[in-house]
């Protein structure tokens, strides 16, 4: 009965509209059927917006374009390139649009990635492989399982806990996951290398399907913290790691 109360709710909560949602997300922490339906609609999300991507537009919207470019010619007709000039601009537009829709949707297929890999880990009985609040235990079990090495920071005088972490793999490439508690709220921090090309290499915050997302490069690596907490407290374990990576 107290799932059903809560399942016309899943698909607001899914796609991130207003609401209180505080009660579903506590919830969400103690039944993995309901977490297995969040993570199933959110998959099936993401999977329709890559099909969207895959448009193409249909020779009939082409001639139409082309249409409106003649319809639009200046009274010179002795200027004969400005119809090629127009046409080449028109092309330069759509290119444009078009790859920075494409860099757009890596961005969002990625943050969907994460976000399932997270509601995945709360939901498991075995969230971590490496249990420990200890920063000295869980850094060193890292080692010779990542290409790359990261701090951890001291917490000891902040509200924040180290559950643990664990080995996941990010675009094919071994990454880090470490989970964090906060007023019983989960905090998965990825680290990974950044990539080439990568589509977003600046910080950004944003609220995606209920959850906090924060992320940033620093040193050569990409980090990405997601938490159903308010962006505050993700924010401030942010700084807590920008610092530790200074050192």
């Amino acid at each position: 009965m107290i799932c059903e109360q809560w399942r016309d709710k899943l698909d607001a909560y899914v796609d991130g509209a207003e609401g209180d949602f505080k009660g579903l997300e506590e919830h969400l922490r103690s039944c993995p059927s309901c977490s297995a339906e969040v993570l199933s609609r959110v998959q099936l999300k993401r999977a329709t917006r890559a099909a969207a991507a895959r448009y193409t537009p249909s020779q009939g919207f082409r001639l139409r374009v082309e249409k409106s470019v003649r319809a639009k010619r200046g009274p010179v007709r002795f200027i004969l390139w400005i119809p090629s000039l127009t046409a080449a601009i028109a092309a330069l537009l759509i290119v444009m649009s078009v790859v920075l829709w494409e860099r757009h949707q890596v961005h969002e297929i990625a943050v969907a990635q994460l976000l399932d890999m997270h509601v995945a880990t709360i939901a498991s009985p075995n969230p971590v492989d490496v249990v420990s609040t200890d920063r000295h235990t869980v850094k060193p079990w890292f080692q010779g399982k990542l290409p790359f090495t990261f701090n951890i920071p001291e917490l000891a005088g902040s509200p924040y806990k180290l559950l643990g972490g664990k080995l996941v793999y990010i675009h094919d490439q071994p990454a880090a996951q470490l989970l964090f508690e906060l007023r019983k709220h989960e905090l998965s921090v990825f680290i990974a290398q950044e990539t080439k090309g990568a589509s977003s290499t600046g910080e950004s915050e944003t609220r995606e399907n209920g959850f906090s997302v924060e992320s940033w490069t620093q040193d050569g690596l990409r980090y990405v913290i997601v938490s159903d907490t308010n962006a505050g407290d993700v924010r401030d374990l942010g700084n807590l790691l920008k610092a530790v990576a200074k050192q």
